[in-house]
């Protein structure tokens, strides 16, 4: 038995993996677990931040041995795979042939059952909704020993439940998706600098509707007039070309820093030259789709930069009527408490709507900055920036949390109780727990 954790290693609470290698398995591995620890969680590959991933009884059922391929028609796109199998492992197999993700988070390596559990989202939510749109049907076990398929028009209760559902229902046995057709496995990409917050809502609004692909850096330790200033990237999947996997090279940060490598020095002076690098104000280039997805990918185990103590990413997103106030004042509170994040991602999400009940985004903007983990003055900081969010009537991301109030989560998803009465009575998670428990 090995011990698991978050990627954002906070909260830091070592999980005892149980893991499943046979589907037919399943039933025994988790009443096995279930009798000694009366609750436990499925646990895939550990990329979610906070502590959505992590069993309130310290136990969970990991599914990364479940990552099998049963079939695919690749006529039509459609595949099916055990929950374990990661993106990166589909894309093998699905770019040569003409067949990509319809929609990525930004990292290759989150697995299957992890994508529909947080219902993720990526850099075209303004063209094609997030993962969980893209989801055909699925098996579900639970723990009394049953097991059934789950689609829109059979159980669609338990359906609607499981996507983004955080892993409350049930263990996903096997999925089914529906891939998007490329001609090439590289995709044109344009890159342009921005001066503030407004010339990124003047290019989101001009830009975002001409190409599938749209997100931007912002360099969050700039102020006044260059507050929000970035690179804004759009992109497209080029129209001719070779279908092939990239093989990048990638480097292991070796081992866990003391304190975390970048502070308020460090971190300006990176934003400076990060923003400085584009020396044209317009560049355009043609990539790779594995540099321009996951660019972190190539670095593994970069969480180790943020030292002993780890990490919390902060992600909200706001509603489109208040989204440009709110994430002026969001820039501001985080410029001036000198912290920051040399990861900030700004976004805009469009108006698709997710079957499942407790996804994320809303048509509006998304923001997502990383801080290390320093107790006393992220929680000061984090009170301020809920409080804009709150005010603004969005919500933060379950997936990416460790330290959401319990009111804010069940305002911001109030259909937390439809799944909740639909929840597996034996699996719970620390998230689960304090948001929910009234």
């Amino acid at each position: 038995m090995s011990k698991v954790q978050s990627w954002g290693r906070y909260p830091y609470v070592p999980q005892d993996a149980h893991p499943i290698a046979w589907r037919d398995s399943a039933a025994t591995v988790w009443r096995g677990v279930a009798d000694g620890e009366r609750t436990t969680l499925v646990f895939g590959n550990g990329r979610s931040y906070g502590d959505s991933c992590l069993a309130s009884s310290g136990h969970v059922i990991q599914t990364l041995p479940l990552d099998r391929l049963i079939c695919a028609d690749w006529q039509s796109g459609i595949l099916r795979a055990e929950p374990g199998i990661t993106l990166e492992q589909i894309l093998d197999v699905a770019v040569p042939r003409g067949w990509m993700l319809p929609v990525t988070p930004g990292t290759k390596y989150a697995t299957l059952g992890g994508a529909i559990a947080n219902d993720v989202h990526g850099k075209n939510h303004h063209v094609r909704g997030t993962f969980g749109r893209h989801v055909r049907r699925f098996c579900l076990l639970r723990s009394d020993g049953t097991q059934f398929e789950c689609a829109p028009d059979s159980h669609p209760e338990f359906f609607a439940a499981t996507i983004g559902g955080l892993g409350m229902t049930g263990l996903i046995g096997w999925a089914e998706i529906q891939l998007m057709p490329i001609k090439s496995s590289m995709l044109d990409v344009t890159s342009i600098r921005f001066a503030n917050l407004d010339e990124f809502f003047t290019l989101s609004e001009r830009l975002d509707a001409l190409h599938e692909y749209s997100v931007a850096w912002v360099d969050c330790q700039s102020r006044d007039a260059a507050l929000g200033r970035g690179i804004f990237m759009v992109g497209d999947h080029a129209s001719g070309g070779r279908l092939e996997v990239e093989r990048r090279k990638t480097r292991t940060v070796p081992f866990t820093s003391p304190i975390p490598i970048f502070n308020r020095l460090t971190l300006r002076a990176f934003n400076e030259l990060y923003y400085r690098r584009q020396r044209a104000d317009e560049v355009k280039s043609t990539v790779s789709y594995d540099s321009y997805f996951y660019p972190l990918d190539s670095l593994l185990e970069w969480n180790r930069i943020y030292g002993r103590s780890g990490f919390q990413q902060y992600q909200c997103v706001m509603p489109a009527l208040a989204a440009r106030d709110a994430t002026r004042a969001i820039l501001d509170a985080i410029a001036r408490s000198g912290t920051g994040s040399i990861l900030a991602v700004l976004k805009r999400c469009g108006h698709l709507g997710s079957p499942g009940l407790l996804s994320f985004p809303l048509e509006g903007t998304s923001l997502a900055l990383d801080f290390p983990q320093r107790e006393a003055s992220n929680r000061k900081l984090f009170e301020r920036l809920d409080a804009i969010v709150r005010e603004s009537g969005g919500r933060l991301y379950p997936a990416k949390d460790a330290h959401m109030s319990g009111e804010d989560f069940r305002v911001a998803y109030p259909q937390w109780e439809q799944v909740e009465a639909l929840r597996d009575p034996a699996l719970l998670s620390r998230f689960w727990e304090r948001t929910t428990r009234v």
